[in-house]
């Protein structure tokens, strides 16, 4: 499944990428450079069991292995020391990041209820997008009886695109539903 959206990019996309922006040389055409998925579980501080949870929902729908993320320093007002685990990660890249984006795109959005599009405006001014999903329970892997707590996690599109409007419009020939 995940070849074909390479196989995409490859034939289709990085050629209306060219057409559009005017590309001198193939390697200036901007392609998806990884996906990282970022659950950050407060309630870990008390509760060791929550993040194990986190860490297999995230494993179940990425199809890797979850890095546990640590506290870089104290805060006294959320009572979080520093070094203490408060989440976990995965970066994606080759054939698994196509894949996630194909299950994304096709799959998990449109199972989102109200769903009008995602924030056209989440670019961050290097040509990187960021996705906030209010709850685990969209992707299809997930078993909504076994689900402990619904979690949100952060989705985030690292590319090589220069401007927020070639990376605008990569993910959009990527079928990326974009709110008008």
């Amino acid at each position: 499944m995940s070849s074909r959206l390479k196989d995409l990019y490859n034939n289709e996309i990085a050629g209306e990428m060219q057409k559009k922006f005017g590309y001198k040389n193939v390697m200036q055409i901007p392609k998806l450079d990884k996906i990282v998925i970022n659950m950050g579980v407060g309630e870990a501080k008390e509760n060791a069991k929550a993040l194990e949870m986190a860490i297999k929902d995230m494993e179940t729908i990425t199809g890797q292995k979850a890095v546990v993320t640590k506290a870089k320093n104290s805060v006294a007002n959320f009572k979080i020391r520093e070094g203490q685990s408060i989440g976990c990660k995965v970066t994606l890249r080759g054939d698994k990041m196509y894949e996630f984006l194909d299950r994304l795109v096709n799959l998990a959005l449109p199972r989102v209820r109200d769903f009008r599009g995602v924030n056209p405006n989440s670019f961050d001014g290097r040509g990187n997008y960021a996705l906030g999903i209010k709850e685990q329970i969209i992707f299809p892997e997930i078993e909504y009886d076994k689900v402990d707590k619904v979690r949100g996690m952060d989705v985030i599109f690292v590319t090589t695109a220069k401007t927020d409007e070639e990376a605008r419009e990569l993910l959009r020939l990527f079928n990326m539903p974009f709110a008008k």
